[in-house]
């Protein structure tokens, strides 16, 4: 069965973005300002913790989840926003350690389930009870893609908050800027290798421009540099990540974070656009920016709980 409305050519062209920063400077003038800025950003949210890092978590999500909506939308798809809003508001909460003799970690709700869990589960038994309630033909699209939404932007993203403070505040801010400078590492590399090397496809259906070469490359490049910064962490800090583990971790990351950037791709092209959004000048949409990261910060968080500090 095709979505409902499937009446979208390829490569058509898509309505006016909901929202976008409009400004006459050049293409790449505007993508180096915005880069800095919220790089910038990024950095002092990280820093501070989560004063900063709570309201930032909302924004980019929010953000995010109306580029999807609105991506959605235009295959005919509807989307709950607001109960989208709604669960993404208590999953911070939900993301959030509690102090446990000195030691950050995440407060359960019973034996063996997290809120995180709980919300989840909740939040697919709600978006059902509303469809069976009052039933349409879109009815099973509306759970499928609102409980999917939910799973693959605030959901996941979610961890960063959880990652932020294990296994305490100071590591965890090293821990949470590795995924971070793994997606810096694997762009510039795969972009290097892509312009000098790049002669295959990668996926040629979905990104076009991106190349094998270039996508080894980027892997290559990410796990010389993670691999550095943990040698001089576990000198430094004396964390728990050794060479090995710094070299398997960043392969993982870098992995991840093609992949998200991959499938965010895969989302554009299904709906027919080129961007998610207009927001960013130089970059598209939030959604654009954080796909790497929304694969990356999960794949972090479990490797350091169920390796590092296992």
């Amino acid at each position: 069965m095709s979505p409902p409305d499937d009446h979208r050519a390829e490569g058509a062209k898509p309505r006016p973005f909901p929202f976008s920063l409009v400004t006459s400077l050049p293409p790449l003038t505007q993508r180096v300002i915005s880069s800095c800025l919220a790089f910038s950003s990024l950095l002092l949210a990280m820093w501070i913790g989560l004063p900063l890092l709570g309201p930032a978590y909302i924004i980019l999500s929010l953000l995010a989840l109306t580029e999807y909506s609105y991506m959605m939308n235009l295959r005919g798809i509807p989307i709950r926003k607001r109960s989208l809003w709604a669960a993404t508001l208590l999953t911070l909460p939900a993301s959030l350690p509690v102090t446990y003799d000195g030691v950050f970690q995440m407060q359960p709700l019973f034996d063996g389930v997290s809120w995180r869990e709980a919300i989840l589960g909740l939040f697919a038994f709600y978006l059902i009870s509303l469809e069976v309630i009052r039933p349409n033909q879109n009815s099973l699209y509306s759970v499928v893609f609102t409980l999917f939404g939910y799973v693959y932007i605030p959901w996941m993203l979610g961890f960063a908050i959880s990652l932020r403070f294990t296994p305490d505040g100071v590591l965890g801010l090293w821990y949470l800027m590795l995924p971070l400078l793994a997606i810096f590492a694997s762009d510039i590399g795969s972009y290097t290798f892509g312009r000098l090397f790049g002669r295959r496809a990668l996926a040629p259906s979905i990104s076009p421009g991106k190349t094998l070469e270039g996508s080894l490359g980027g892997l290559g490049f990410a796990a010389f540099t993670v691999a550095t910064v943990a040698w001089a962490l576990k000198s430094w800090l004396n964390t728990e990540l050794n060479l090995y583990d710094g070299l398997l971790f960043s392969i993982l990351v870098a992995s991840a974070a093609q992949l998200g950037d991959l499938f965010e791709s895969l989302i554009k092209r299904w709906a027919g656009v080129k961007d998610s959004g207009a927001l960013i000048p130089g970059h598209g949409g939030v959604l654009d920016r954080i796909d790497s990261v929304i694969f990356a910060v999960p794949i972090t968080y479990f490797f350091v709980t169920l390796v590092i500090l296992r």
